[in-house]
């Protein structure tokens, strides 16, 4: 498994000279941990995580001399800027099962000439060992023609995960691109004469 490394220390600042000095505060928890840790991540090596990984991607996390196992729970963001303001990891050992939603990726949208991908869930729920859970799910949409669905059939994972979602579940449709014939607005023009009273 591919190893995404997060770097962690204790926080001993306040949020905002947290988040001025580089770092971005967050804490550690779970099933490996006997107390909520407060740290503090390097905020230049949290982005990459994210942007390469997405906001629910396992990792490992160093901290105090030790490597620890575990994936992003949950991201805070500023709702103006966007910018993370906190984050909180979950730590566990590898072979404790977890319920995640991971990203779905859609490949070979490029290939769908005239046609549009309707997507109603970018997201699917898993169970499984976190060894087996992958950053984002991947489906093929370059061979499809319209009325195809996505649904958990098109997700090839390892037979010992489990999706949680309804096998019903639809996340997305492949549709006509239909363009829209806009008739050009013409001004109607009263040509009618108001009579002024003297």
């Amino acid at each position: 498994m591919e190893e995404t490394i997060l770097n962690a220390s204790e926080r001993t600042m306040k949020p905002a000279q947290c988040r001025k000095a580089g770092y971005t505060p967050g804490v550690l928890y779970g099933d490996t941990l006997t107390n909520t840790l407060s740290v503090q991540f390097e905020t230049a090596g949290l982005r990459k995580v994210l942007a390469g990984h997405g906001s629910n991607a396992k990792v490992w996390v160093m901290y105090d001399g030790a490597k620890k196992f575990g994936f992003i729970k949950e991201v805070q963001r500023h709702p103006v800027t966007a910018r993370v303001t906190h984050i909180d990891v979950f730590l566990v050992s590898q072979d404790h099962e977890v319920k995640m939603q991971i990203p779905i990726t859609f490949e070979g949208r490029d290939s769908l000439e005239n046609l549009l991908l309707q997507i109603y869930k970018p997201v699917i729920e898993v169970f499984g060992t976190p060894a087996l859970i992958p950053n984002t799910a991947v489906v093929d949409v370059s061979e499809m023609v319209p009325g195809d669905t996505i649904t958990a059939k098109n997700f090839n994972f390892d037979k010992q995960l489990i999706i949680t979602d309804s096998e019903d579940e639809i996340y997305a449709v492949i549709t006509t691109l239909k363009e829209s014939l806009i008739e050009p607005e013409t001004e109607v023009v009263d040509e009618t004469t108001t009579e002024t009273e003297t």
